[in-house]
């Protein structure tokens, strides 16, 4: 159809890269630019998404969506092969609670138990931990979220499958192990060899060495503020 289809995004993000797996999944071509979110944010970014000035951003025929889950259900709507999302109401919608409780109960608290020190650590990984323990019972029974294929809610899940393995290595903190959480753990494992994924996912030890670089920024930077 000659479509024009830009994505804004950042290779360690995993908001950026749910949206590079879906259009793999789609089979849908696209021109990716990179952004430097932390120092040099371009004009074409603050041009396309003025409101929240951040990634990931969608560009199609000139307009831009913005909001990882907002794009993705966009794409799903907007190329119909390989759905990402159920065609049935219900299913539809329980995919979106689920995308939601991740992204709105399940990320923050796992960011709070990865920073925080002392007994806040304890407290915060203990409400981690009963977080993740509501969302393994979604799995119960299924070899991935949305059934037996990848779907909209294991793409959302994404932060939980790849990334936090290597944060948790970084900072020293056994949140996700096999003896509390053996079904996410498996998951985690079969949404990671899934072919489309796996392409489409930064190097863990490339994410293990940049959190570990941000971390020793923040150290040094409130050390010399004492």
């Amino acid at each position: 159809m000659g479509e024009e289809l830009k994505l804004f995004g950042v290779w360690g993000s995993p908001f950026s890269r749910r949206i590079e797996i879906a259009l793999k999944i789609k089979g849908v071509e696209y021109e990716y630019l990179e952004e430097d979110i932390f120092h040099n944010k371009s004009a074409l970014l603050l041009k396309y998404n003025p409101v929240h000035k951040k990634i990931p951003v969608l560009v199609h025929n000139g307009k831009p969506i913005a909001e990882s889950q907002v794009i993705l259900e966009y794409i799903d709507e907007t190329w119909n092969d390989n759905p990402i999302l159920p065609r049935d109401p219900y299913k539809r919608a329980m995919a979106r609670f689920w995308a939601k409780f991740i992204d709105e109960k399940c990320v923050p608290a796992i960011w709070k138990s990865f920073m925080s020190g002392g007994p806040e650590r304890e407290k915060a990984n203990e409400e981690a931990c009963e977080l993740l323990s509501t969302l393994e019972g979604e799995l119960k029974g299924k070899k991935f979220f949305g059934g037996e294929t990848v779907g909209f809610v294991d793409i959302v899940a994404s932060f939980i499958g790849h990334w936090v393995g290597p944060f948790q290595e970084a900072v020293g903190v056994d949140l996700l192990t096999e003896d509390k959480f053996p079904m996410l753990c498996k998951w985690a494992e079969e949404f990671k060899n899934c072919p489309v994924i796996k392409e489409n996912l930064p190097p863990r030890d490339k994410i293990l060495a940049f959190f570990k670089a941000q971390l020793e920024m923040l150290t040094s930077f409130y050390k010399n503020r004492v």
